[in-house]
């Protein structure tokens, strides 16, 4: 799809176009809710996303892309979300379990070790992202898994190109660390 003609249906309103923009983003918009606050329960996030987006689409200049302004919102969404839990002293409860399951075929040719290892190695991994901030995990997101610029991620997050750079850096270091101390952890118990 090409994002001028997106754009152009949105601000005219056109069924098609929000069918197309739902399908894009909503999957992203909730992958972002969901590192960036740890919850499972990101669907009333993603409802307020493209609430917001559909409202203020036609003041949206393209001044940037347009994934980044959807990027941008989704984060200030979360932050306002993050700020009143913490005023009403409530924690988010992640309940994702369920999706570490891997699903077996009945083959000769399924290397049970293997995915037992790779399930304790994703495990690790989960648990060591939890432990970091609600920014190191967005930075982590944004870059590692996403494959924004650090030009988009500034624009995102509202920082300097600097500040970005050196976030996801220490954010990488911490999260090695963690990961780090897993996989010792892991070893000490076999």
């Amino acid at each position: 799809m090409e994002e001028p003609r997106l754009i152009n249906g949105l601000k005219h309103r056109e069924e098609w176009a929000y069918d197309e923009f739902f399908r894009e983003y909503a999957p992203k918009i909730g992958s972002v809710a969901r590192s960036y606050l740890g919850a499972d329960d990101v669907d009333d996030i993603v409802q307020e996303v493209l609430i917001r987006v559909f409202k203020s689409i036609r003041k949206f200049r393209g001044d940037s892309k347009l994934s980044t302004w959807v990027y941008r919102i989704t984060v200030n969404v979360c932050k306002t979300l993050l700020q009143k839990y913490k005023r009403m002293k409530e924690s988010l409860v992640d309940f994702s379990d369920d999706e570490t399951f891997y699903y077996l075929e009945p083959r000769t040719s399924v290397d049970v070790l293997k995915q037992a290892l790779d399930e304790l190695n994703y495990e690790t991994v989960m648990k060591a992202m939890e432990q970091l901030s609600p920014n190191d995990r967005l930075l982590i997101k944004l870059r590692d898994i996403d494959g924004l610029s650090y030009d988009e991620i500034a624009e995102i997050i509202n920082k300097p190109l600097g500040t970005v750079k050196s976030g996801i850096h220490n954010a990488r270091k911490r999260l090695k660390n963690l990961l780090k101390g897993g996989l010792e952890d892991l070893e000490k118990q076999r």
